[in-house]
């Protein structure tokens, strides 16, 4: 965290350094920066070394060369037809080129499984049964919308989704969803009811009579064009709530107090201080990719420290069992920078021990927000690390904003979103990397963004880089999920 000025090339917010020989360095040093450097292109104005034109006839001036001119036409036939030959063989391969990646690689007619590459029909995906290996066609079949928590479900046939009708439905159908979304049983909270409004346009996914929760969820509903009780508003955790709201007065970073970010973990590696990272599940933390390269990508070498701002008094959990960075992470630009942990033994929730949300379909998140950002990182470039869990606040702003030239001049992709002040000041630093952009709508905290990078510490027009957490979400929900 930090609330001064300083001067340093782009940074990932790793702070853990192996000691000399021990290790690879990090993938960053102050040197490289985060981009590749790109070669420099000729201008187009500029131009190349004019070809030679040769000015001088072999031949004597007005003298006839019947002979010459036969051949040279018949030279020139067989050259169109060589043209027009390979013309028609380059549109032929172009053609079973076509048809070969729409009908057969991307499975134009519908879906492809991940394992095995077979092609779904549409109506195949969503419909009770598990036709692909990995069973992803009925995997992310069921989502939570907006701050009221409504359950949506995918409708195969009129592929669209739907909010899920609460006529025969119980807390025994609503573990079964939950435990599909990616969360345990055990977590599970309560439904209720809500109105589902215009969410309702196309209609409900309606259960059918007679149904039990011990089948399989999704072949037991059928589309409805009423509902005669209200919308499922299902709870599969308790989240985002916060025992003490931080004071809006705050400007810098300042220290922060128990229980206010219950969800905020330290990551260490040879009892030191590493990353940061969010709790989401008693078994997930949720933090950035580049914290875990090379010889980090180890779970046994991690413990994670919870449940106290101090960092002398933090509890450790028992074990890492396994560290699952994004597929496609890029270490040169940082796309992609979101990583999960899971832990061998659940973490057991108290008043300072809690998980943060993760953004519902339709939680407002957008620019101009309000956020939060926490931390054990350095209080200015390159300084010292604190002791105590630091806060502050920062705005979220646009994509369009961030990318302008004088701020980051187009580094920021869909991956991202950048958050800070844009007249500098306040930060995240090294070491505060996978921890917790947060904002709060609805009565609860959302999970924004985690840390991934920035160009020096609380500079002007450089905001601090944050992995989308809105972007992940599916590829969240896929990691958690029991039967992955």
């Amino acid at each position: 965290m930090n609330s001064k000025e300083a001067s340093i090339p782009m940074y990932d917010n790793v702070c853990f350094r192996h000691e000399e020989g021990t290790a690879p360095p990090p993938p960053y040093t102050s040197q490289q920066g985060v981009y590749p450097h790109l070669p420099q292109l000729t201008p187009s104005h500029v131009t190349g070394t004019p070809a030679t034109i040769n000015t001088h006839h072999t031949g004597i001036p007005g003298s006839p060369h019947p002979a010459r001119h036969r051949k040279e036409t018949k030279t020139r036939r067989c050259r169109y037809t060589l043209c027009a030959v390979l013309c028609v063989l380059g549109v032929l391969v172009v053609v079973a080129f076509l048809i070969w990646y729409f009908l057969f690689y991307q499975c134009l007619t519908g879906k492809l499984c991940k394992h095995d590459g077979k092609c779904l029909s549409l109506s195949q995906w969503c419909d009770g049964n598990r036709d692909c290996p990995g069973g992803e066609d009925e995997s992310q079949c069921f989502r939570l919308q907006g701050t009221t928590f409504i359950l949506l479900g995918y409708s195969s046939d009129s592929q669209a989704w739907m909010p899920v009708c609460a006529e025969n439905w119980d807390n025994n159908f609503g573990r079964a969803v939950c435990e599909q979304i990616g969360y345990e049983r055990q977590d599970y909270v309560s439904f209720g009811q809500t109105s589902a409004g215009s969410l309702a346009s196309e209609g409900y996914m309606k259960l059918k009579p007679g149904s039990t929760a011990g089948s399989p969820i999704l072949s037991q509903f059928t589309h409805s064009s009423r509902c005669l009780a209200n919308a499922v508003k299902l709870t599969c955790i308790g989240c985002g709530v916060s025992s003490l709201a931080p004071s809006s007065r705050i400007v810098g970073g300042t220290n922060a107090v128990n229980g206010a970010w219950p969800w905020q973990v330290s990551l260490q590696v040879n009892f030191r201080h590493v990353c940061g990272g969010s709790i989401i599940s008693p078994y997930w933390i949720l933090s950035a990719a580049h914290c875990f390269q090379n010889a980090l990508s180890d779970p046994t070498l991690w413990r994670v420290g919870y449940g106290d701002v101090n960092m002398a008094r933090l509890n450790f959990a028992n074990s890492v069992s396994r560290i699952i960075n994004h597929e496609k992470f890029d270490p040169d630009t940082n796309d992609n920078d979101i990583a999960l942990m899971k832990l061998n033994t659940p973490l057991t929730f108290t008043s300072s021990v809690k998980p943060v949300c993760l953004p519902n379909i339709g939680v407002n998140l957008s620019e101009g927000r309000s956020a939060w950002i926490t931390g054990w990182g350095r209080l200015s470039s390159n300084g010292p690390l604190p002791n105590i869990l630091n806060q502050a606040p920062v705005t979220i702003y646009s994509r369009e904003t961030c990318n302008i030239p004088q701020v980051l001049n187009g580094h920021v992709t869909e991956t991202m979103i950048c958050a800070g002040k844009l007249q500098g000041g306040v930060d995240t630093c090294q070491g505060d990397s996978g921890g917790p952009l947060v904002v709060k709508e609805g009565d609860v905290w959302w999970l924004a963004g985690d840390t991934s990078w920035g160009i020096g510490c609380a500079l002007r027009n450089k905001p601090g880089v944050y992995g989308n957490v809105t972007y992940f979400i599916n590829w969240i929900h896929r990691q958690m999920q029991n039967d992955w």
